[in-house]
C-alpha cells in the first residue's frame, strides 16, 4: 500500500513582493513582473533603492515614482490624460503646481476657520454664470479629499451644471431626482482613482429649479448627507441667476464667494456679501480665481 500523498498548491513566485513600491509599479502597469526580476538584481548588484534601480534601467520616470509615493500615502493625483477629467482639474492633474498649493493653502484655512467649529457644509457661490465657480469648487472637492476626509461635492446648479462634465460621470439621476423623489442617495457616485470623493451630479434639469431647491425635503437630505460624510461641498448657481444661491447657501450655513480675475466686480462681490449676511448665511470669505 503506497503512502499517503500530502497534496501542495504551488503558486508561481512574485518577487515584487519584496518591495511595496514593485507591487505599487507592477498594479499600475509601469512595469512587468519580469522587470521588477531585472530590477531587484539590479538593487542588490549596486545597493540601490528600487525607485533608483528601476530608474537607472530605464523603465521608469521620476514621475512613476512621484505617483506611487502619492498612492502609499495616500494622495491621490493622475497623469494628464488619466481619468479624462477636465484638465482644469489642477489639484488631479498637477498637484505640485502652484495653483494647486493655493487650493491647499485656502482648505487650510476653511479647516481652522469653519470645519474645525463642527461644520460640515460649505457652499460655493459667485455673482455671475462663467466666473469659474464650478471649477473652484470641484478643486476643492479634490484636496479635501486629498487631505483623507471623506468629502462629497454636491452639484446644486439645477440651471446649467458643471461637475458632470468635469468629472465625466455617466450617471443621470442627482440632486433634482432625490428632491423630486425619484431618486435616493444612491445616486451619489464615487469618482473613479479617489478613495475619499463622491459627487452627487445635478441630474435631470427641472422647469421650476428655485421651488425645488425651497422643498422642506432638502432639509433632512442635507442632514442626512451630513452624516454620511465629513466636508460636503454645494456648487451653486450664480447669485445673478435667482433666489437659489440664498436657499442653498441657508442650508449649509456658510458660503465662499468666488471673484473672477478681470471680471468681477467688487460691486457684485458687496452686494452677494450683505444680501447672505441678511439671510443669516455666514460668509466664511472670498477668493479670486484666474481658470
Amino acid at each position: 500500500m503506497n503512502p499517503p500523498t500530502a497534496l501542495v498548491s504551488v503558486q508561481p513566485l512574485t518577487p515584487v513582493r519584496e518591495s511595496s513600491i514593485g507591487r505599487l509599479l507592477v498594479d499600475m502597469g509601469k512595469i512587468t513582473l519580469e522587470d521588477a526580476e531585472e530590477i531587484i538584481r539590479q538593487q542588490k548588484e549596486k545597493g540601490m533603492r528600487f525607485g533608483e534601480a528601476a530608474q537607472s534601467l530605464g523603465l521608469i520616470t521620476e514621475a512613476d515614482i512621484q505617483q506611487v509615493l502619492a498612492r502609499q500615502f495616500d494622495y491621490s493625483y493622475l497623469e494628464p490624460g488619466l481619468g479624462n477629467f477636465a484638465p482644469e482639474l489642477v489639484t488631479v492633474y498637477e498637484p505640485f503646481s502652484e495653483q494647486a498649493e493655493t487650493l491647499r493653502t485656502i482648505r487650510s484655512q476653511l479647516m481652522l476657520r469653519w470645519f474645525a467649529n463642527g461644520n460640515k457644509s460649505l457652499a460655493v457661490v459667485s455673482a455671475n454664470p462663467g466666473e469659474g465657480a464650478s471649477l473652484f469648487a470641484a478643486n476643492l472637492a479634490v484636496v479635501f479629499s486629498q487631505l483623507g476626509e471623506q468629502t462629497l461635492l454636491v452639484d446644486a446648479n439645477l440651471r446649467n451644471p458643471r461637475q458632470q462634465q468635469i468629472f465625466n460621470l455617466t450617471g443621470k439621476q442627482g440632486l433634482s431626482d432625490i428632491l423630486g423623489g425619484r431618486a435616493d442617495l444612491d445616486a451619489i457616485a464615487e469618482v473613479e482613482y479617489f478613495d475619499n470623493l463622491s459627487v452627487l451630479q445635478a441630474g435631470t434639469i427641472p422647469p421650476n429649479p428655485q421651488e425645488l431647491i425651497s422643498r422642506r425635503s432638502f432639509g433632512p437630505l442635507t442632514l442626512s448627507i451630513s452624516k454620511l460624510f465629513d466636508v460636503v461641498i454645494y456648487d451653486v448657481s450664480a447669485f445673478s441667476a435667482g433666489a437659489d444661491a440664498l436657499a442653498i447657501a441657508a442650508r449649509a450655513g456658510g458660503v465662499l464667494l468666488v471673484a473672477r480675475k478681470n471680471e468681477t466686480r467688487i460691486a457684485d462681490i458687496n452686494a452677494m456679501a450683505d444680501h447672505f449676511g441678511r439671510v443669516g448665511t455666514e460668509v466664511i470669505g472670498s477668493v479670486m480665481v484666474d481658470f
